[in-house]
């Protein structure tokens, strides 16, 4: 995989290879991620959707703003929020993309990564971390080619992270995929340590689908991303990414980018699980800062 930003994000460039059908899955455990997947998922636009993400920010108390952009001639808007810390302490950025494509409702792809950043912003903000500042955001236009995370890193002045964590795809079953360019870390480590804990699966490695992260690596600024999917399902689709058709189709992108992309398709049984291993790599991470 390469840091080159793609015009079409990788997650649709796979349903060019497969469309097949695939049943719903059972409701899972993490009530309160599902219900914010479904409103922001009953949007009809970006406008909605945002308001969905804002009247969530509203309720815990954070303040949030927006950013305007333009590129490519395109218009958007990126929403970023403080979650607090000392003034002169790193920064953590977590984000995901909030836009969807103009077929279904989007709700995989990616209300379910917006969601997941707002359950941890509510985490991280009952119980801060110590060694960071933390913001949060949402960017509008990755699916016309990372355009709002692009907009953000390119912009004069703007403050290099300590760290940037992407979240696009979650939900879709047993493993926690992680993009890392780096094989072996801190945060490696002690997410495989908490993955243990909680006997989720845990794969990280650098070959992983292009979103948002990418415009942080691009600028060289450090960035992982997280998606939750079945495990049997990664090397298919990365053999897709090779230019490879796989056997068997992976049940995700039979759903993205498709009417399908509802609620109802959530495969969401470990969502609680792999947030918990995620908040405590965050917080390891964090408190080997000192």
């Amino acid at each position: 995989m390469t840091s080159k930003t793609s015009a079409r994000p990788f997650w649709a460039g796979l349903l060019l290879l497969v469309a097949l059908p695939v049943c719903a899955a059972d409701g899972g455990d993490a009530a309160e991620w599902k219900g914010q997947v479904a409103r922001i998922s009953a949007g009809a636009d970006t406008a909605a959707r945002g308001q969905a993400i804002t009247s969530r920010l509203d309720a815990m108390g954070v303040t949030w703003r927006e950013e305007a952009f333009e590129q490519k001639d395109k218009h958007g808007r990126n929403l970023l929020a403080d979650l607090g810390g000392k003034a002169d302490a790193p920064l953590l950025l977590i984000g995901a993309h909030y836009d969807r494509v103009a077929v279904g409702h989007g709700a995989t792809d990616n209300a379910s990564g917006s969601a997941a950043v707002l359950e941890l912003a509510a985490r991280l903000k009952a119980r801060p971390l110590v060694n960071h500042r933390v913001q949060i955001a949402f960017w509008d236009l990755e699916e016309a080619g990372l355009l709002g995370s692009h907009a953000y890193v390119t912009t004069p002045g703007r403050e290099k992270p300590a760290l940037y964590v992407n979240f696009d795809v979650f939900g879709w079953g047993d493993t926690l995929w992680m993009m890392s360019p780096q094989a072996d870390t801190p945060l490696i480590a002690a997410l495989r340590s908490a993955s243990t804990a909680h006997k989720l699966g845990f794969q990280p490695g650098e070959h992983y689908p292009p979103t948002d992260h990418l415009a942080f690596l691009k600028q060289e600024w450090p960035a992982v991303s997280f998606s939750l999917v079945g495990g049997d399902e990664i090397d298919p689709i990365l053999a897709v990414f090779g230019g490879k058709k796989p056997a068997t189709a992976p049940k995700v992108m039979q759903v993205i980018h498709s009417p399908r992309d509802t609620v109802a398709e959530l495969d969401d049984g470990r969502v609680d699980d792999a947030l918990d291993v995620i908040e405590q790599g965050l917080r390891d991470w964090d408190a080997a800062a000192r």
